[in-house]
């Protein structure tokens, strides 16, 4: 894909952002070096290539399931305001 200087302008002000021209050109520069990589990179055959999660094959550590704290619902419901059947009890905010 090839850019002008027109195009940078152009999608410079769609997004409100004011440039000069020597920034215009370093911009157009910029994006069609990243446009050209995209194209290298499109070129190569990946159909035989299986994707990957990482890009190192490792398995991630797991920890045990299990409870590391005690229950300690009935002490925050003894300082809540209002506490109805084990439920949090608060103003009504949609009519």
């Amino acid at each position: 894909m090839t850019l002008s200087l027109d195009d940078v302008k152009r999608v410079a002000s769609l997004a409100r952002i004011e440039i000069s021209e020597d920034e215009a050109q370093q911009m157009l520069t910029q994006l069609s070096g990243i446009f050209s990589l995209i194209e290298q990179m499109q070129a190569v055959d990946t159909s035989g290539i299986e994707p990957m999660s990482h890009a190192q094959d490792m398995m991630q550590r797991l920890r045990e399931d299990v409870v590391t704290e005690s229950d300690q619902h009935l002490l925050f419901q003894s300082v809540a305001p209002q506490v109805e059947a084990g439920l949090y009890l608060v103003p009504k905010v949609i009519e």
